[in-house]
C-alpha cells in the first residue's frame, strides 16, 4: 500500500543528498583543452570558468580570431564535460532513492 509520509520522508531525503552532492560539485573542477593544449580552461562544477591558459605562442594579433575559437571550443568542452560529471554526482548521491527507469531524466535541469 502507498505510503505516503514515507514518500515524503524520502523526498527530504532526496533533497538533502541533490543539496550535498551540490556542494561538493561547487568544489570541483575541471579543466578541457584546444587546439592541442595550446588553449585550457578550467570551469567548477557550478558551471562557472575559473581559468584560461594560453600558450605564449599563439599570441599573435594575426592569430586573434583562432584563439577566440580556440577559448570557445575549449570553454565549451569544459562545460560539457563538467556536465557529465555533475550528473554522475547526483546519480551517485541519490542512489537507492530514485529508481533507475531508463529514458526518464530527473537531474536535467539540476545542474
Amino acid at each position: 500500500m502507498f505510503n505516503m509520509f514515507d514518500m515524503m520522508g524520502k523526498v527530504k531525503d532526496l533533497q538533502a543528498r541533490v543539496a550535498e552532492a551540490k556542494a561538493r560539485l561547487a568544489q570541483t573542477t575541471h579543466t578541457a583543452e584546444a587546439g592541442a593544449g595550446l588553449v585550457k580552461v578550467t570551469v567548477t562544477g557550478a558551471k562557472l570558468v575559473q581559468k584560461i591558459t594560453i600558450d605564449q605562442t599563439i599570441i599573435k594579433p594575426e592569430d586573434a580570431e583562432l584563439l577566440a575559437d580556440l577559448i570557445v571550443a575549449a570553454t565549451n568542452k569544459a562545460l560539457n564535460e563538467i556536465d557529465v560529471i555533475a550528473k554522475a554526482e547526483i546519480k551517485k548521491s541519490t542512489e537507492g532513492i530514485i529508481p533507475n527507469i531508463p529514458g526518464l531524466d530527473l537531474f536535467n535541469g539540476l545542474m
